[in-house]
C-alpha cells in the first residue's frame, strides 16, 4: 500500500504535540519530519519555517472561528456590536480548547501592545473581520476622541483583543468567569465611546481591570 502523503493539519497537530512535549520548538526540520513520518518536502508544500507553522495555528484558530460563527444563523442576524461578542467568546472558546499550546508559545512573548510576530496573520485576519462589520461611528467633536479615531478602528480593536488575551492568560477564575465580564465591560465600552456615551462605562472597567491588579498582588 502506499504511503499516504501528510496533509498541513498532520504536520501542524505533530507541531503542537512536539512543543507541548518538549517544551520547545524542533531542532530541524529533518528530524521532526523524520519522528512523524513525513519528509522535508512534505513539510515545504505547506510551511517555510517553524516560525509560518506556528502562524498558521493562529490563523486557524481564527478561521474555526469564524466558521463556527456562520453556521449559527442568530449570528448572521445580529448587529456588529453582538457580533463581535459572539466572535469574542467563541475565539476565546478555541483559545481555551488550545489553551496549554497558546500559553507555553505566548509566555516567552506575551501580547502587548506590540504584536508578537507569531501573531501577525491572526492580527491581519481579525482587522480584515472587523472591518467587514461595518461598524458606525459618529462624527467626533471632543479631542481626545478625535486623535483616537484616527488612530484607526481595526488597529484599536486589534489592540484591544490583544489585551484581552493577555488577561485571559493571567485569568485563573473557574471557567475564565473574569476574562468573559472583561469581555463585556470592555466591548461595551468600545461602543459607547464610539457614539460618544455617558463614561460611566469606561469608568466601570477600569475600576474592574485595577481590582484584578491589586487582588493578583495579593
Amino acid at each position: 500500500m502506499a504511503k499516504k502523503n501528510k496533509s498541513k493539519k498532520d504536520i501542524i497537530k505533530a507541531y503542537m504535540d512536539y512543543v507541548l512535549e518538549h517544551s520547545n520548538t524542533p531542532e530541524s526540520v529533518f528530524k521532526f519530519g523524520k519522528d512523524n513520518g513525513f519528509t522535508e518536502a512534505e513539510f515545504y508544500n505547506f510551511f517555510g519555517t517553524f516560525k509560518s507553522v506556528e502562524n498558521s495555528i493562529f490563523n486557524d484558530f481564527f478561521e474555526n472561528t469564524i466558521n463556527l460563527l456562520e453556521k449559527n444563523r442568530e449570528y448572521k442576524e445580529f448587529d456588529a456590536q453582538n457580533k463581535l461578542l459572539s466572535f469574542y467568546f467563541t475565539f476565546f472558546e478555541v483559545l481555551k480548547a488550545n489553551r496549554s499550546y497558546v500559553i507555553m508559545t505566548l509566555s516567552r512573548r506575551k501580547p502587548s501592545l506590540k504584536t508578537p510576530g507569531v501573531l501577525v496573520g491572526l492580527k491581519e485576519a481579525f482587522k480584515e473581520y472587523i472591518d467587514g462589520l461595518d461598524i458606525d461611528t459618529l462624527d467626533l467633536k471632543q479631542e481626545k476622541l478625535e486623535e483616537v479615531k484616527q488612530k484607526g478602528l481595526s488597529e484599536l480593536s486589534w489592540q484591544q483583543l490583544l489585551f484581552t488575551i493577555n488577561f485571559w492568560m493571567d485569568d485563573n477564575s473557574a471557567s475564565f468567569e473574569k476574562t468573559d465580564i472583561f469581555i463585556e465591560k470592555s466591548i461595551k465600552t468600545s461602543f459607547e465611546l464610539m457614539n460618544i456615551a455617558p463614561l460611566k462605562s469606561l469608568l466601570d472597567l477600569g475600576k474592574f481591570f485595577v481590582k484584578e491588579k491589586v487582588m493578583r498582588k495579593n
